[in-house]
């Protein structure tokens, strides 16, 4: 029981999440914006929003601890992007 009730769970996550993904491709393209960096973003705020609003109470199942190496891959993609607008905003010859 418990098994299935952690697969059930594991399923709306994912399920969750791609409906996030397409609805924001879905954005950006009816915006004109359908850029890889951008839906990177919202795809990485998307996880960690369903992160949180599909938080267990009590106890954490193991394979919610192991997105916390999805997230700190997130978090360095999520940076690099920053990095690379940061740089194409900046002036020739400052860096």
């Amino acid at each position: 029981m418990c098994d299935a009730m952690t697969s059930r769970r594991r399923l709306r996550f994912v399920h969750g999440q791609i409906a996030w993904m397409l609805a924001a491709t879905l954005a950006l393209a009816l915006i004109g914006s359908l850029d890889f960096q951008i839906f990177f973003a919202a795809s990485f705020v998307g996880l960690l929003v369903m992160m949180v609003i599909t938080a267990p109470v009590n106890v954490t199942p193991r394979w919610r601890s192991r997105l916390k190496w999805l997230v700190v891959l997130g978090l360095i993609g999520f940076g690099a992007i920053l990095l690379h607008r940061i740089l194409q905003i900046l002036p020739p010859g400052v860096v």
